[in-house]
């Protein structure tokens, strides 16, 4: 890399994420630079970019694809005049603040996450990291050895950005428009509740806000288990908070992480925006992949009760 002397890396918690200094992003880094950014991600699971103010949503998307393929979400519209960027608007039911790995309803779920702050808070807004690696390698043996056999059934039929938490913002006809929109098309995915990795060769923890239920378990034992595997993956010591600033710009192995987005800015305006990579389909530690079923035009179940 050509400017690997000025470049510096600084952990930013113990076992997750580091802050890199010294890099402008753009389409145009050459394959040394691309490199190291990619080194560094498998190797932190979050990377963060200060001051990348002159960032523009198509210098966004030009620079996502030098990481891999840009993918769109699969339910929600790109914003106007781009072809991958997904706006998160605080005014418009963009506030993630549930834990969750990005569109694990389906099965080859985005490989990483770009996203860069636009309009941020006076306080509060931080979005929060945890690692799925090494949540599983911290597991004590016997509920390992469990988790490696469990399969668990992932659907967007649950919106995370339009839950009840969204509605005192929204109003209840905005919040139920946003998840309409994110339940036009309702995808189930099985995964494996421990993947590995395709590139570190590391297993992962498959859950977040997505996940339903793990196949096999009555409704209440399911809910149990998750919400025990859940506590595990984000104890603080597994974490990394980040303090927004304009132009940050944090980039995320979605097959190592989840992360929230900490609801606590009120009526402030919050807009950040996304593009993510295209990802594969796990496979579990014997060699199964995952599968997923789609329903369009499906009624979610929310709906019908609302009715």
């Amino acid at each position: 890399m050509s400017e690997q002397e000025q470049v510096k890396v600084t952990p930013a918690a113990g076992r997750i994420g580091a802050i890199i200094e010294g890099i402008t992003l753009s389409g145009d880094l050459d394959a040394g630079t691309v490199g190291f950014i990619r080194e560094q991600l498998l190797k932190h699971k979050v990377i963060f970019f200060r001051g990348q103010n002159h960032l523009d949503n198509a210098g966004q998307e030009e620079f996502t694809k030098l990481l891999g393929t840009p993918v769109a979400h699969p339910t929600v519209k790109s914003k106007e005049g781009t072809s991958y960027v997904l706006e998160l608007d605080s005014t418009h039911g963009g506030r993630a603040n549930v834990w969750h790995t990005d569109v694990t309803f389906v099965d080859a779920y985005p490989a990483a996450s770009i996203l860069r702050g636009i309009v941020i808070p006076e306080a509060g807004g931080d979005t929060v990291w945890a690692n799925t690696a090494a949540a599983y390698e911290l597991l004590p043996q016997e509920l390992r050895e469990l988790a490696d056999k469990l399969w668990v059934l992932h659907s967007n039929e649950f919106d995370y950005a339009a839950s009840s938490r969204a509605v005192s913002t929204l109003g209840k006809e905005g919040a139920k428009k946003y998840q309409d929109s994110f339940t036009s098309t309702i995808y189930e995915t099985e995964h494996p509740l421990v993947r590995v990795h395709p590139e570190t060769g590391e297993r992962t923890l498959v859950l977040g806000g997505f996940a339903k239920r793990i196949n096999g378990f009555s409704a209440a034992d399911s809910a149990r288990l998750i919400s025990l595997l859940q506590e595990h993956i984000t104890s603080l010591e597994n974490t990394v908070r980040w303090r927004w600033a304009e132009g940050d710009v944090a980039v995320w192995d979605n097959r190592a992480t989840q992360h929230y987005a900490v609801n606590d800015y009120g009526d402030q305006h919050r807009v950040v925006r996304r593009v993510t990579i295209a990802g594969e389909v796990p496979v579990s530690i014997d060699g199964r992949k995952s599968e997923t079923s789609v329903i369009p035009g499906a009624v979610p179940a929310a709906a019908v009760s609302a009715k």
